[in-house]
């Protein structure tokens, strides 16, 4: 057995009768390298759910989106991935830098499919792969502990209608963040998102509110 399974897991496994079969699913589908199809599935993603722990001991799922691609497969143990501009809050990039336990869920819901991946995490603002991104303020790079498939019936099927707009890309214009126009924020704003909010010109939660509806967040 490997380290996936702690007491607590094992008691509920005991109570259902399945602890054969998560045996033998640990011994068959939990790896420790990224093989050729997990590299495959993931670097054809255009987004992923990454979870970290805060200082309270408290989980942070956080959605992580940008162009198919974006997530790279570095080699059987690596993946990177970029950190873009956000809200400022820097939960996910600061929980990494005191707790750098960090778990990936990729998923496609075209064609029902999903891969796990436990790992530990570290971040350079310095790393020579932010040269490969346009628009990233950081690179996550994750050691990779253990990888596997999970089942998919629970996967609703959902259809890809567009890219969001504000995915940074290469040789192509992103259009600034709405929320920052807000009036309310604009004392707090760093210099650079402030010039830009002027240019934009500033907005009201209400009319915020309006532009969401209307799917422009």
């Amino acid at each position: 057995m490997s380290e996936l399974y702690g007491d607590q897991h094992l008691a509920m496994q005991d109570q259902f009768d399945t602890l054969r079969l998560a045996e033998r699913l640990d011994q068959i589908i939990v790896l420790a390298d990224i093989d050729d199809s997990h590299k495959g599935f993931i670097e054809t993603r255009d987004l992923f759910f990454l979870t970290t722990v805060d200082h309270r001991g408290y989980p942070t799922c956080s959605y992580k989106g940008g162009t198919p691609g974006f997530v790279k497969v570095l080699d059987n143990k690596t993946i990177a991935f970029p950190s873009y501009d956000g809200n400022g809050m820097f939960l996910s990039m600061g929980n990494i830098t005191a707790n750098n336990k960090v778990g990936l869920l990729f998923i496609d819901f075209e064609t029902p499919h999903r891969v796990r991946v436990h790992g530990n995490a570290n971040i350079d603002k310095n790393d020579p792969l932010l040269n490969d991104y346009h628009g990233a303020e950081l690179i996550v790079r994750v050691s990779v502990e253990e990888i596997f498939v999970n089942c998919p019936r629970y996967i609703h099927r959902y259809q890809r209608i567009e890219a969001s707009k504000y995915a940074p890309q290469a040789n192509c214009f992103t259009p600034p963040t709405q929320w920052k126009r807000i009036d309310a924020l604009q004392d707090v704003l760093s210099e650079q998102d402030k010039k830009v909010a002027d240019a934009a010109g500033t907005i009201t939660p209400e009319e915020y509110f309006v532009m969401v509806t209307n799917g422009d967040g």
